[in-house]
Parts: C-alpha cells; structure tokens; sequence
C-alpha cells in the first residue's frame, strides 16, 4: 500500500483533495438542485407543490440516518474502498431518481441518495486529514468541502438549467454521471494510505458518548439553522420583495454560492490558527447579515450583498467544526466527521421549519430572516458551553497525569 503524503504542497496531494472534492459537487448538485426542480418534478408526477416538499426532506431524513449508520458499518473498511462505494452508492440512487415511475417511488430514491451524503463526506474529511501535517488539516478539509460550496455557484444553477431545458430527469442522471467520474478519478488519484491501525464499529461508536460531539453538533445545527431559513426561502422574497424576475434568482442563489466557496476557504487559513474564534465570528458576523438581508431585501444590490455575506460568514467556520467533531470523536474521527453533515441537514430542517411557522403567522416574507437571527446566537452559547467542557476535561487530565 501506498504511503500517506504528507508534504502539503504535493501536486499529487493537491490532486487526490480535488477527487474528493468533485464528489462533494455531485452531493451539493443533487441536494440543493431539487429545490428549483421542485415544480418541474411535482407536476409530472403527479403531486402538488406541497407534497412535493416531502422529497426533499426525504433527501435530508436519508443524510441524518446514513450518516451515523454507514460511517459505523464501513469502520473496518479501507477508506479509500469506502469513498468508492459510497460514490458508487450516489450515482445509482440518483439514476434511479431519474427514471422513478410514481411520486412515491421518487420519494423513496431521494431518501436513498441522502444515505451516502454524511458519510462520504466524513470518510473524504478524514482521509484528507491524513494526508498532510496535522496544522494543514482543516485547509485539506476546506478543500474536500469545496466541492459542495462550488456546487452551489455551477451545479444547482447549470442542473436546474439542464432541468428547465431537457426535463428533470436528465439533471439527475448528470449527476449520476459526476459520481461515476468521481469513482474513477478516487481509483486513480486517492493513494492507499496505510493506517496505524484500523478503525473499528466500537471505536466508532465510542464518539456518541463523548459530550463534545454532541455539543459542536449542537452548534452546527443552530449555527447554520438560520442561514437555512433564509435559504429556503430565498426565491419569493427575491422575487416579492426585492423585486428580482425569476429569470435573475439563478444568478442570486449562485452569488450565494461564492460566499460559500470563499468562506470555505478563507474558513480553513483561519481555522489554523484560531478555531474557536473562527467560529465565533463567524457565528456573530452571520447573525448581523440575516439581519441586514431582513432590513434591506427591498433592494436588490443590497439584498444580493447581505446574501454573500451570509453565505460567506456562516461557511467560514464550517473547516474549524468538522475538525472540531473528529478530534472530538477520538476513536471515531469517521463518525465524527460525518456527523457535521448530518448536524448539517438538521439545520436545513430547523431553518426551514422555523421560516415556515412565521410565514404562516402573516408576518412577512422577511421574517424567516429576521427570526432566525436568534439561532447563530444559541450557537455561540452552545460554543462557550462547549470551550468550557473542554477547560474542564483538560484540567481533570492534568490532575491525573499529576
């Protein structure tokens, strides 16, 4: 087997982070995509608008079961075998999804496509991490992640394009197509790294019972639940309230999907150095943003700036949590790390669900927004709580080795 790289100015490092990375684009594609295809898909198979909703949360219902339950039965698998099947895994699920029949059947392949998204991402995560110096892990996992930030400036626009043009199924059969490329371009650029020792279903499962896990994916889910509500929501304000044509929200959401690539990276160069006030300010800046986007949506300029700002600040601390979940994990840094994105799409759930009980209420097509300021907030307190715990067990382990 292949050794570890560890230089992190290797070309070939550089090149085995971009395999990763070009199945995140996939993963962000097939996510986010159905959102704008929602009407497409709805009318021609027979459900309506509302219904339709269910598929997507069928996507992230299947990201929070697969993340935890794959992570932990591919423990003793190799991870670069397992980033292979898994990928293998979301190209079928989305083909599928291309050709389903009925309503019910689309619902039960979205479902199934969500099952390899945290896992994938745990195990790439992961396995970037060992392939450079420990100070450059939260860069390579920047990396890695970049692929579903880029999927929001490419992916979701150009397949809900390819949607409008072709019909829905075929921007699902291309990202099928994406995932077999990544499956080949994993096989030849991921290197076989050699594992001082190989992972194990306890091991894994040993993550759930530390406290830190559970506390760093409180602050994910409340951290990015108000970026979601805004999110979920973005095309009628836009539409509404800024008074953008419908032809001009693919330019906005991939506006939105720059601050994410740019945050991410910025993220991970910050990460480095201080990670705890990466994501505090991050978290802080966030809340200032959605409260700017719910003051002034009624311009277009400055609704189009409130929204980078918000994709960028909340992604900028998305590398300092994921390394934050696996050494928090310590034996299960893979169920660690997949466990962001499954804390990931409870957030789309929170936001979403919030967003949708005040809109309800009458209270305006702005007050997802300004509403969901309140959830980066709880966010920073899950954080202090979380740096205090940490304080903690750091000063009983000195008592001890005392």
């Amino acid at each position: 087997m292949k050794k570890a790289l560890t230089s992190p100015q290797s070309p070939t490092t550089g090149l085995a982070l971009a395999a990763m990375a070009l199945g995140g684009l996939a993963i962000g594609t097939t996510e986010f995509a159905s959102m704008g295809l929602l009407p497409a898909f709805a009318a021609d198979l027979g459900a309506t608008v509302p219904q339709a909703g269910t598929a997507i949360s069928a996507y992230a219902i299947g990201v929070v079961v697969g993340a935890p339950i794959l992570a932990v039965l591919g423990a003793r698998w190799p991870r670069k075998h397992l980033l292979l099947a898994l990928a293998g895994a979301l190209a079928v699920a989305n083909v599928a999804s291309a050709f389903a029949p009925t309503f019910g059947t689309f619902v039960v392949t979205r479902f199934l496509a969500g099952l390899p998204h945290g896992a994938y991402f745990g195990t790439a995560s992961v396995l970037a991490a060992s392939l450079v110096p420990r100070e450059r892990r939260p860069r390579a996992i920047a990396t890695v992640m970049s692929g579903l930030m880029i999927a929001n400036i490419v992916g979701v626009p150009g397949a809900t394009w390819l949607g409008q043009a072709a019909g829905w199924p075929a921007a699902y059969l291309t990202v099928g197509v994406v995932a077999v490329v990544t499956m080949l371009a994993v096989w030849r650029l991921v290197p076989d790294v050699r594992e001082e020792r190989r992972g194990s279903i306890l091991g894994e499962l040993s993550a759930l019972r530390r406290g830190q896990v559970w506390i760093t994916m409180a602050v994910i889910a409340t951290g990015f639940g108000g970026s979601f509500a805004v999110y979920s929501y973005i095309t009628p304000v836009l539409t509404e309230v800024s008074g953008l044509a419908a032809a001009a929200v693919p330019l906005a959401l991939a506006v939105f999907g720059l601050g994410m690539t740019l945050g991410n990276q910025v993220g991970g160069r910050l990460a480095e150095a201080a990670p705890v006030r990466t994501i505090a300010a991050g978290l802080g800046a966030a809340t200032v943003s959605m409260a700017l986007f719910a003051l002034t949506a009624s311009s277009p300029v400055f609704a189009l700036l409130a929204l980078f700002s918000l994709a960028f600040t909340t992604t900028a601390t998305t590398p300092a949590l994921a390394t934050r979940l696996m050494d928090a994990g310590r034996e299960g840094p893979t169920l660690g790390a997949a466990l962001h994105h499954a804390a990931f799409n409870v957030a789309n759930a929170l936001g979403a669900a919030l967003g949708g009980l005040v809109l309800a209420a009458g209270w305006g097509w702005t007050s997802p927004a300004a509403v969901a300021t309140v959830l980066p907030l709880l966010g920073l307190v899950a954080l202090w709580q979380a740096v205090r715990m940490e304080r903690a067990e750091r000063r009983a382990e000195l008592a001890l080795a005392a």
